[in-house]
């Protein structure tokens, strides 16, 4: 399933290399001339972790074994050079020497070849020789480790390296050596492949890849060993390896990382809708720009996106799917750690109902939403630096955002946490916490974006009457003091607390004009008059804490908030948070 969705994924696609080519990072180029004398060296780099990409034959495959690549590989392969002291570097020089000359022998019109048959007469010492002289040397063999660190190689006077002109690929002479099977993948017949592609993620290994058998531990059958227990097409495995290291690459928009996890997303089609959903929910996880400080700049954009694919503003077909796959570094493997396909539309009814759920008032001028993956995070970690957060959480954040399934009960903890440590409702975690009270199946009274003054939830209750007591005090003294040092025990113990703060408001409110003190007292009274008989809570658990939080930060936004009806000479105020 998830192959061939990969596989239609590079049927989609129009700008992909086609079989056996790709493009790869070569960040080291040997100039020569007609002659095959050594000339310079052009550095390809683009900056410290990337060079210039080149569509060029597809790499081999090699773990431990020796196999050259076609006109282009590392520097022990191309000119016998090796940080690594071992008896294989002139193996490895050998194998891409020999490869190098039996191609020139099968192009003898090859200007190009002749060059390089001829920079080959030379031993790898003399070759080492002549380009250790070059002045970029020194600052090349520091960089032998980087991903970039590939050589290849081009004519003086022409604009193309060797390994990129296309008279010279030789695409077709791997595939006469199998005898055609059934694809699994596809379900047509082709050739087979031994083993498949290296798609590496971060934090695994080079050789990673999706799918792999372990030789002599008990995948083998019928005699059959590698991937032939389970045949894939040469045309197969290039296509869904293709599609796959497409995604993964550096300035990919299908892809989103958290932690160690890396998820890719795409849709089937390539639809007006379904490109936009693609690009939408990149902009939503917030990687809109790298640079930028404001993580939500788009959010409200991509919003109307997926509202218009819902509503079918955005023509969508039946069979528009969305596809979402989420991989870990697993030892020499890649491990599916999660995995979910449907409708498009249904897919975008799942990010509205994560719009509809982190929905609270926001009196601030600017209005900005708060939806954002890395906002979300940002808001439950100390600093909003979100590489602090718990390493499951963000992970689990997304899967459940992407489900629609209940948001994990970390996300509220760790939420309540940081208001308690830095005494601050923010409309960002008033949000996550009402999303989270809003998707438990125990929720009988759903939370709304603004106050519910219909809500009789006792820890709701204590946290509007919380606010009221905290403004009355900003009004009379122009202080919070009491939101400063009782507002962790308001939420946890409000018995042990509000009969205090009660007694404090007496004094407090004899400071007001007698319009202000009228029209709280008789706000007071209506939150009084919905506590329980038995007084207030002796305890709140961590749920009601959460509507606590909701009831004050909804309370405070209210006081706030210019109404044609209050006699309060202070709410036209904007809250500032």
């Amino acid at each position: 399933m998830i192959l061939r969705a990969l596989y239609d994924y590079y049927q989609r696609c129009d700008n992909l290399p086609r079989l056996g080519m790709e493009y790869k990072q070569i960040g080291f180029v040997l100039v020569i001339d007609t002659n095959g004398k050594f000339l310079r060296i052009e550095d390809n780099r683009i900056d410290k972790d990337r060079a210039k990409e080149f569509l060029v034959h597809k790499h081999v495959n090699r773990s431990s074994n020796t196999a050259a690549n076609h006109l282009y590989d590392s520097a022990d392969y191309v000119i016998g050079f090796s940080l690594k002291a071992t008896d294989r570097i002139q193996e490895h020089f050998d194998a891409f020497k020999q490869k190098t000359l039996d191609i020139a022998t099968r192009h003898p019109e090859s200007s190009q070849m002749k060059a390089l048959a001829a920079f080959y007469s030379q031993s790898s010492d003399q070759i080492i020789e002549q380009v250790s002289a070059d002045p970029l040397w020194l600052d090349i063999t520091k960089s032998l480790s980087k991903k970039y660190a590939v050589f290849s190689f081009r004519i003086h006077g022409e604009l193309q390296i060797v390994a990129e002109i296309t008279d010279l690929l030789e695409l077709n002479q791997d595939e006469q050596t199998q005898d055609s099977t059934f694809c699994l993948i596809s379900g047509q017949h082709g050739q087979p492949v031994e083993i498949t592609t290296a798609t590496m993620i971060p934090g695994s290994q080079a050789t990673a890849k999706l799918v792999s058998f372990q030789e002599n531990s008990g995948y083998d059958s019928y005699g059959k060993s590698k991937c032939f227990n389970a045949p894939i097409s040469l045309q197969a495995e290039f296509a869904y390896s293709t599609a796959l290291n497409t995604m993964l690459g550096k300035d990919s928009h299908n892809k989103f990382l958290i932690g160690n996890r890396t998820f890719l997303f795409w849709a089937s089609s390539k639809s007006e809708s379904a490109i936009e959903a693609e690009n939408s929910l990149f902009n939503f996880l917030g990687f809109v720009d790298r640079s930028a400080d404001d993580p939500n700049a788009r959010i409200e954009q991509v919003r109307k996106v997926f509202k218009a694919i819902f509503s079918g503003n955005l023509t969508t077909a039946l069979d528009d799917r969305f596809f979402i796959l989420g991989l870990a570094p697993n030892s020499a493997r890649i491990a599916v750690v999660y995995w979910a396909e449907l409708p498009l539309k249904e897919f975008a009814a799942r990010i509205l109902k994560h719009f509809d759920d982190m929905e609270v008032v926001d009196t601030r001028k600017d209005k900005k939403p708060y939806f954002g993956l890395q906002t979300m995070i940002a808001n439950v970690t100390r600093g909003g630096k979100t590489s602090d957060a718990s390493p499951n959480l963000p992970e689990a954040v997304a899967k459940s955002i992407f489900s629609g399934s209940q948001y994990p009960i970390q996300l509220l903890s760790a939420c309540i946490n940081r208001i308690h440590a830095e005494q601050n409702v923010s409309i960002g975690r008033a949000a996550i916490i009402k999303a989270y009270l809003n998707r438990l199946n125990n929720n009988s009274q759903k939370i709304t974006p603004m106050l519910d003054t219909s809500n009789t939830n006792q820890g709701y209750l204590c946290g509007r009457l919380f606010a009221v007591l905290v403004k009355i005090q900003k009004d009379a003294n122009n202080i919070e003091s009491i939101a400063e040092r009782y507002q962790s025990a308001a939420s946890a113990t409000p018995a042990a607390v509000f009969p205090t703060l009660l007694n404090l408001s007496t004094h407090h409110r004899e400071k007001l004009s007698d319009g202000a003190r009228i029209y709280y007292e008789k706000l007071i009274q209506e939150i009084l008059d919905k506590i329980s008989a038995d007084g207030f809570p002796a305890h709140l658990d961590l749920q009601d804490q959460g509507r606590f939080f909701i009831g004050y930060y909804h309370q405070r936004q209210d006081l706030f908030t210019s109404k044609s009806d209050n006699t309060n000479p202070d709410n036209n105020n904007q809250i500032n948070q």
